[in-house]
C-alpha cells in the first residue's frame, strides 16, 4: 500500500468516500448481529451461539476504530496540501 503522501488528492478523496461507505456497512452488520444476539437470547437462552455474534461485533468495532484513525490521517494530509 502506498504512503498517504504519495497519493494524489483525487485518490485520497476516493479513500475517504470508501471509508464513509464502510461506516454504513459496519453499522448495518453491528445492528444485525445485536439483533441476532437478542433473538437468540430470548428464543434459546444464553449459550455459545448467543455470544458468538458479539465476538464478530467486537472485531468490526475494532476495525472501525482503525478506519477512523486512517480517515483523520487522510483529512490531515488533505488539509496540509491545501495550506501549501
Amino acid at each position: 500500500m502506498k504512503n498517504l503522501t504519495e497519493l494524489s488528492n483525487q485518490e485520497l478523496l476516493q479513500k475517504v468516500k470508501k471509508l464513509q461507505a464502510n461506516k454504513i456497512i459496519d453499522a448495518t452488520i453491528i445492528g444485525i448481529t445485536i439483533g441476532i444476539v437478542a433473538y437468540s437470547a430470548v428464543k434459546n437462552g444464553f449459550g455459545f451461539f448467543t455470544f458468538f455474534p458479539l465476538i464478530v461485533t467486537y472485531i468490526i468495532v475494532r476495525n472501525s476504530n482503525n478506519n477512523k484513525i486512517l480517515e483523520k490521517e487522510i483529512e490531515k494530509e488533505l488539509g496540509s496540501r491545501n495550506a501549501k
